[in-house]
């Protein structure tokens, strides 16, 4: 039902976070296949793509262009947007099943910002989260749902653009895209380093 998506370059720190939150949707039936449109990595994005099963597109050109690639080889009726990252909520599989099942055409749905990790949210976290994602236009990093159809529609990404995840969103306009209830949220820059850190420090095997 769903072909995710995901831009990589250097992303194999990220991406497992990605790639796990994403199990459940596999489990279920509701992840088709993981397409990686990569420009071209020289970590270990690959073998983790491998790992868990996903299809690697080595593309060059713009993120732009790669990502409207990638689309075009989707299987799926609807594809699904994601940054390497971006960790979803245990209950996405639901919220996405439901917006798919009941949206409209020329509807799109992103996922709520939450505050931090499900595991560690607070109640006024949340809240405080709800309110914000109300004052802020949605942002790459919480995903995004589209069917290939309304996708192809409308151009696809631009492939001249500096940010084309952030210039199609706005093509969208607001009114079209749905916020849904279950949160994304990006790993933090620190944290990714933190964990580059944590990997070069590890005593090396005797």
């Amino acid at each position: 039902m769903l072909s995710v998506i995901i831009p990589t370059h250097e992303s194999e720190r990220t991406l497992v976070r990605t790639l796990g939150s994403l199990v459940t949707g596999a489990t279920g039936g509701l992840v088709r296949e993981v397409i990686l449109a990569d420009a071209g990595s020289q970590d270990e994005t690959a073998g983790v793509g491998d790992v868990a099963g996903c299809k690697l597109m080595v593309l060059s050109g713009s993120t732009g262009a790669r990502l409207k690639a990638a689309a075009a080889a989707a299987r799926s009726s609807w594809l699904f947007f994601l940054l390497p990252g971006t960790v979803l909520d245990n209950g996405w599989v639901g919220e996405a099943i439901r917006f798919i099942e009941t949206a409209e055409p020329s509807q799109a749905a992103v996922f709520r910002r939450a505050a931090r990790p499900v595991a560690h949210s607070s109640t006024l976290g949340e809240i405080g989260a709800l309110i914000r994602s109300g004052f802020h236009y949605p942002k790459p990093e919480q995903g995004l749902i589209v069917s290939a159809q309304y996708y192809n529609s409308l151009g696809g990404h631009d492939a001249n653009a500096a940010r084309p995840e952030s210039e199609f969103l706005k093509r969208l306009g607001r009114s079209r895209i749905v916020q849904l209830r279950s949160g994304a949220i990006m790993m933090a820059p620190l944290e990714r380093a933190k964990e580059r850190t944590k990997e070069r420090t590890k005593p090396a095997p005797r």
